[in-house]
């Protein structure tokens, strides 16, 4: 990051912190999956009038990275109360402050932080293929430097023993990090459902929409208006959809090996039908 970017950074850090108790919280979180299409959806949910990102980053990571930061520091994220007013006022509509962390929906205290320091929050979850998600994962640790393992099937047979023990681990050492967990779960991340009944078991079904990532690709005017519709805002002109994040593959994921990682996610797969109302499409 260059300098003078990094100095408007930490003026804009001190500033919220020291005005925070005049910040609103979130009224909605996209919280993952990762590479699923919450970039894009931030992106597109931004230009609506009425929705407010954080101050400084999409993804302020504070449920999963930085809770021993206290939630006086979170709320220096976004925007003032007096903002929001203005804006509600002017629409005739409450204005609604958001954030974007897609690794809220994995981590294994997050959820819990949510449920207990914002009742009343909504909730967004994207899936996708695990298979597809799994390898665009890959491709993506990997360019970021995360990922030492180039062969994407390697990664996959690491896993089990990269992950041994960690979220036991996280969990007894709360204010702790794994690299393994958050950049190595090219699978375990995939596993859709245990984590969305996790997730309705603390905040309840009525505040969750989940949304199928390949009808947000194919049909993303149908499943913006779905979003607005959940978060009980008016429908005020047309976003631009743009795909983001989008990483070349090393080399093709052979088809032996997508087969089996298809069977894997098979039982998991069959039980999302009830969160979004058909079979994911990636089935059909």
């Amino acid at each position: 990051m260059p300098t003078l970017k990094r100095s408007a950074h930490a003026a804009s850090r001190v500033a919220g912190r020291l005005t925070s108790g005049s910040r609103v919280l979130p009224a909605f979180l996209i919280t993952g999956a990762q590479r699923s299409g919450t970039t894009s959806l931030y992106r597109a949910l931004t230009q609506h009038p009425l929705v407010l990102k954080p101050v400084l980053h999409k993804g302020v990571h504070y449920f999963d990275m930085a809770y021993d930061r206290g939630l006086p520091w979170y709320r220096a994220h976004f925007p003032l109360r007096a903002a929001v007013s203005r804006l509600s006022r002017r629409y005739g509509h409450r204005a609604q402050a958001f954030e974007s962390s897609p690794y809220y929906l994995f981590h294994p205290l997050a959820p819990a932080r949510i449920a207990e320091d914002l009742p009343g929050v909504k909730l967004i979850v994207l899936v996708r293929d695990p298979v597809e998600r799994a390898f665009s994962a890959h491709a993506h640790e990997l360019a970021r430097g995360f990922e030492t393992e180039t062969s994407f099937a390697r990664a996959v047979e690491l896993e089990e023993e990269r992950l041994a023990g960690v979220t036991e681990a996280l969990t007894a050492a709360p204010h702790s990090a794994s690299h393994a967990h958050r950049h190595h779960a090219y699978l375990a991340r995939g596993r859709y459902a245990g984590q969305l009944e996790r997730l309705e078991r603390l905040v309840g079904r009525d505040r969750m929409l989940v949304l199928d990532s390949g009808c947000f690709f194919t049909r993303p005017e149908v499943v913006h208006d779905r979003v607005l519709e959940f978060l009980g805002l008016p429908h005020l002109g047309d976003p631009i959809f743009e795909r983001h994040n989008a990483r070349p593959r090393p080399a093709p994921m052979p088809s032996s090996l997508r087969r089996e990682l298809s069977e894997h996610f098979a039982e998991s797969d069959a039980r999302l039908a009830r969160w979004l109302g058909a079979e994911p499409s990636w089935r059909r």
